[in-house]
């Protein structure tokens, strides 16, 4: 891989991504990137929306384009939404351009994060669901090089050690 010239921050919802991403990019004077956000602006709705009205496979689609341009760009701080590096090709794209870096917590400490957010439609299923939904997730979170669990962490410890991460890929 080229050098990176982009941070992407990864993994299952509830983990920091946002939050830790706006601490970073505010550190290194870079540009912050919320897929979700951008998502929900380019359609004119809300995730939720988009979730009721097509579908996942709606949501991926814009998704998809979202982090093909977040991988195209230069400087930025990525939040990526849990599944997005599920696809491959998104996967590949950021991988080329990035140092990604997946953010881990247990689920309980996911569950008392985020609590019953209707902003996360895939999170407010059961806790069953939910359960399995991380359980399918967590090889895909395994398989990223770069792991920092923040479930005993605040959002300033683990944004120092992306930041840590990021200059020891320079």
């Amino acid at each position: 891989m080229a050098r990176a010239h982009n941070i992407v921050l990864a993994g299952f919802m509830g983990t920091g991504k946002s939050t830790v991403g706006q601490i970073v990019a505010g550190r290194l004077r870079m540009h912050y990137l919320d897929t979700d956000a951008e998502v929900e602006a380019r359609a004119g709705r809300t995730i939720a929306s988009i979730f009721e009205e097509g579908g996942e496979a709606s949501f991926r689609g814009i998704e998809q384009m979202v982090c093909l341009d977040a991988a195209a760009g230069h400087h930025l701080v990525i939040a990526t939404g849990g599944g997005a590096l599920l696809n491959e090709r998104t996967r590949a794209a950021l991988e080329a351009t990035s140092l990604i870096v997946c953010l881990r917590a247990e689920l309980y400490a996911i569950i008392l994060r985020v609590g019953d957010d209707p902003a996360r439609p895939l999170f407010s299923a059961d806790s069953i669901q939910l359960r399995r939904l991380y359980q399918q997730r967590l090889p895909l979170y395994n398989s990223l090089p770069h792991q920092i669990d923040t479930t005993e962490r605040t959002p300033e410890e683990v944004a120092e050690k992306v930041i840590d991460l990021w200059k020891k890929s320079r």
